[in-house]
């Protein structure tokens, strides 16, 4: 007889705190979170749509950050012209007179042909942003008026020329923006030629001297 097993008729030795735990611890059977069947096709169906819709979202969000620089230059071009058109009638100085004709002709003959480029790109220039048209606009407007302003002091021309020199410098910044990030041939054949043509005329603005 095994001496530490207990006999008959002797109490049974109390079980250890982790036994008895063990014992009155719920019993649940394990469950597969997803069992094939109807659930896991919704789940996954679900799934990449949710997928597809997150990717549809950065496709389009992409695409738009690529599109704003042209859409900006389209819009800045016309804003620009604008602004050369209401100050003929003001001009005094002869240079400045001849500079800014032939920069009314060069935005254009810029803005009828920036149309093809810019489509070739993905950008139609009758579908440009409204926020972006709004913005363009309002600056145009905002020159004007520093410039309304510089007439009631005899001071147009220096203001004039002190404006559009600083115009385009921002158009010419925007141009060399876009040829460094599209691949598109056509477009880096417009922006070059556009940029070429500008750029004495930015520099002659820039160096203007009433005095001279």
């Amino acid at each position: 007889m095994n001496p530490t097993q207990p006999q008959p008729g002797q109490p049974q030795p109390p079980a250890s705190p982790q036994t008895y735990l063990d014992q009155i611890a719920p019993h649940t059977s394990k469950k597969q979170l997803l069992k094939p069947g109807p659930r896991l096709l919704i789940f996954i169906g679900a799934l990449l749509v949710l997928l597809m819709i997150i990717l549809a979202v950065t496709v389009n969000i992409v695409t738009t950050n690529q599109r704003r620089p042209l859409q900006q230059l389209a819009a800045r071009l016309t804003a620009t012209s604008t602004v050369t058109e209401k100050a003929k009638a003001n001009l005094k100085s002869s240079q400045l007179r001849s500079l800014n004709s032939n920069l009314s002709l060069y935005l254009t003959d810029t803005n009828g042909d920036v149309g093809a480029p810019l489509l070739a790109a993905g950008v139609n220039t009758s579908k440009i942003s409204d926020s972006i048209t709004k913005s363009e606009t309002d600056e145009a407007n905002a020159i004007i008026a520093r410039l309304e302003e510089a007439r009631l002091n005899v001071a147009y021309d220096t203001t004039y020329a002190r404006e559009m020199a600083h115009q385009l410098e921002t158009l010419m910044i925007l141009m060399k923006q876009i040829y460094s990030s599209t691949s598109n041939v056509e477009l880096k054949t417009f922006l070059t030629n556009a940029y070429t043509n500008l750029e004495p005329t930015q520099k002659a603005f820039a160096d203007f001297n009433p005095r001279s």
